[in-house]
């Protein structure tokens, strides 16, 4: 896998995307840059033109170039100058929803080849703006949607890009900013290559980082997201693919909801993936969370080198029944490793325009978990140098979850349940749960507890060869305490 990766990542480097890179520029077009006027049929037109001449880029000098929807096409790129803004139009009725992806953007490519989006420059979707002016025209009646929350279905909101069925793509150096839904979403696509972009997506609801949907060949590095959701964000929509062969380095992160994950929606699933120098902060739900829960696999997963500072938890692995439709869902051959992360005793995201919601109480502080059902078990994950500092202070007076069978057997599967870490509440450990597995390997592992906290730091149920090296845990004044708790688990030999 490590040479694959490798590989994958040097490929996607060094391909050249337009064999004729022509420069145009989008002022010969007739295009504005006053921020005014509205661009959309000059840039679709320059785009067309550019695609029949056999490809190029259409460069953008400094100034605001307003726009609505816009379909990028096969040897295109789209180049922004330092200074040059893509803005968004705050008009709803400027982004078409378009039949087949069935959600609204910016910027559009469907089954398109060669296709990039480079530059210094940004692309600004001002979705605060443009969601607000769509939840007024569903209140006048002049858009069907539920409004539910009191904010437009998210499919009904533009992202800034949204590629589908598309190969070579590479989107680099540009900055991302306040799409009205998700920011960008690469659907199916092949060869995506995205380096050193900057994302503030913040401004409004389901406001992701980057989603990547049943993709093949990818790398994303050297890259900053500040989302109000999930930071990074793999997903498999369709039972019949799966996202796989991916390189992620050297990316930044804060979030409202996760940092890394797979999921939600993960009906075929995840396969070949290589993580290395991620950095969590401000995090409201986990840094690294992987999910199967509806029907599809996660196998041969790779994180190397994560720090996750004031993060509502660290590292959070399940199996569901969701949406499997008769499908086994599975998760395998995991490695987490050289891991350090700091856990709080207040609100990560506390601040923040758009906070995570707060949870069902009571709960004390939960512990990173390993969560399989016991008809689907999660096999062979190894976790290697990795130290975790959390508050301690778990209170059995405000919270309780004891060391019986009987009380173990209480904390409920939930199989169709929406797979968060504090989905079921209190927890019988401070630092790792781990129900219904096969083969963990924990390997130089230290935990530290601030405080004092009434639960062990590892509890492992219904776990078969489990393995424990140079397991170290530091809890103020609990010498003599029992740490490791083993329920109805064997050791390997």
């Amino acid at each position: 896998m490590r040479r694959k990766n490798i590989f994958l990542a040097t490929l996607l480097s060094c391909f050249s995307l337009i064999a004729a890179a022509k420069d145009y520029s989008a002022l010969s077009f007739g295009a504005k840059k006053d921020g005014a006027g509205l661009n959309s049929a000059i840039i679709q037109g320059a785009i067309d033109y550019i695609h029949e001449q056999g490809g190029g880029r259409l460069v953008f000098d400094e100034g605001k170039y307003l726009t609505g929807t816009i379909f990028l096409k096969s040897n295109v790129t789209l180049h922004l100058k330092k200074g040059a803004v893509l803005l968004g139009s705050v008009n709803p009725f400027d982004y078409e929803k378009h039949k087949y992806i069935g959600w609204t953007s910016m910027i559009f490519a469907l089954k398109q080849d060669n296709i990039g989006i480079t530059g210094e420059g940004m692309i600004d979707g001002r979705g605060f703006l443009t969601a607000m002016n769509m939840v007024a025209n569903i209140q006048k009646g002049l858009v069907t949607d539920p409004l539910k929350y009191d904010r437009p279905n998210e499919t009904n909101r533009p992202q800034n890009i949204y590629f589908r069925e598309c190969t070579n793509v590479r989107i680099t150096g540009v900055t991302l900013k306040d799409p009205a839904s998700w920011n960008q979403t690469y659907d199916q696509c092949r060869n995506l290559y995205v380096d050193s972009i900057h994302v503030d997506s913040k401004s409004y609801w389901n406001n992701d980082g980057i989603d990547v949907v049943d993709c093949d060949g990818v790398v994303i590095k050297n890259s900053y997201f500040d989302a109000a959701d999930d930071v990074i964000c793999f997903k498999s929509h369709d039972a019949t693919k799966i996202c796989q062969n991916v390189v992620v380095d050297n990316c930044t992160g804060r979030s409202s909801a996760n940092g890394l994950k797979f999921g939600t929606v993960s009906r075929g699933g995840f396969r070949n993936f290589k993580v290395t120098n991620l950095k969590i902060f401000d995090t409201y739900r986990s840094a690294i969370t992987f999910a199967a829960v509806d029907g599809g696999l996660v196998e041969n997963i790779e994180v190397d080198g994560v720090r996750s500072i004031n993060t509502g938890n660290v590292i959070y692995l399940r199996i569901g029944d969701r949406w499997s439709n008769g499908k086994q869902p599975y998760m395998k051959n995991i490695r987490i490793s050289n891991v350090y992360a700091e856990v709080p005793d207040t609100k990560p995201d506390a601040g923040y325009s758009y906070e995570g919601p707060i949870e069902d109480l009571p709960r004390n502080i939960s512990p990173s978990s390993i969560v399989g059902l016991p008809q689907y078990k999660i096999q062979d994950v190894t976790l290697r140098n990795i130290e975790i500092v959390y508050p301690g202070a778990g209170n059995p007076h405000y919270a309780r979850r004891g060391l019986s069978k009987a009380e173990l057997d209480s904390i409920p599967e939930m199989p169709t349940a929406y797979p968060e870490f504090s989905q079921f509440k209190e927890l019988p450990a401070w630092g790792f749960y781990v129900r219904h597995a096969t083969g963990i390997r924990f390997e130089s592992i230290t935990l530290r507890a601030k405080e004092n906290d009434y639960r062990p730091a590892i509890v492992f149920d219904d776990v078969q060869k489990a393995s424990f090296d140079k397991v170290n845990v530091e809890e103020p004044a609990a010498k003599g305490k029992k740490q490791v708790f083993l329920h109805n688990t064997t050791r390997s030999k």
